[in-house]
């Protein structure tokens, strides 16, 4: 009885050891590391070569860089950077947590960059931009090939190829004058608030850094190390 219990827990753990690569092949993953300094994939120190999955967080540290190739396209990481991989059913997602996060996209397979003030993703075709954040509610979008996209809960704003913004949020409409006298209007009777109060969105134009944008995209577009499309 002992020897027919012994053989039936060694089957279990057989059986269990055996599926493991089939649960491990139900996660698709995104793409592939192709290159990296000073830079980090979950825990672990990134390597060119390393695979990327759904839900993986990557990041640089000081002077570092990290680059990925998703489908084909790419997603890059300045210094002091980070961001969390995800996938939706239309397109590569990725959450910007800190620093410079950019993008390289072939019309046929888009990307969304998800930041605190909106998601900013392609206005059609192929696309090169990228987003800083500089503050909690602060950042720069920068569409360098093709039309950008910031969507703020279905408040869309264009930034147009060639063009930086910096765009800022306000979460607290600004308070009405107590003194001021009752107006009509479409919130009705009373005092008007000054603003619509919902997250209100605030696009300052910026000079956008050629010499910097000339060598970022020429080495999306050329380097020996990136795989061919």
């Amino acid at each position: 009885m002992r020897n027919i219990a012994r053989s039936s827990v060694v089957a279990f753990l057989v059986c269990g050891l055996l599926n493991l690569p089939v649960f491990a092949a139900n996660e698709k993953p995104l793409g592939m590391v192709i290159q990296a300094e000073e830079a980090q994939l979950g825990s672990a120190k990134a390597t060119v070569g390393a695979t990327v999955y759904p839900g993986d967080s990557i990041a640089t540290g000081t002077g570092g860089t990290m680059r990925l190739k998703v489908g084909s396209g790419q997603l890059y990481l300045l210094s002091t950077s980070a961001a969390t991989l995800a996938e939706n059913t239309s397109a590569f997602h990725a959450v910007v947590n800190r620093g410079t996060v950019g993008f390289s996209s072939p019309a046929v397979e888009p990307f969304e960059l998800e930041t605190p003030l909106g998601i900013v993703r392609p206005a059609a075709g192929a696309t090169y931009g990228q987003v800083t954040l500089t503050g909690p509610r602060e950042m720069i979008v920068s569409a360098y090939r093709g039309d950008l996209i910031v969507d703020n809960n279905g408040e869309l704003h264009t930034i147009p190829e060639g063009k930086s913004f910096r765009v800022s949020g306000d979460l607290d409409p600004a308070q009405p004058d107590p003194n001021a006298a009752a107006a009509q209007g479409p919130y009705g009777t009373g005092v008007k608030p000054a603003v619509n109060p919902h997250f209100i969105l605030k696009l300052t134009a910026v000079a956008i850094v050629g010499v910097a944008t000339y060598f970022i995209y020429k080495e999306l577009s050329e380097s020996p190390s990136k795989p061919s499309y």
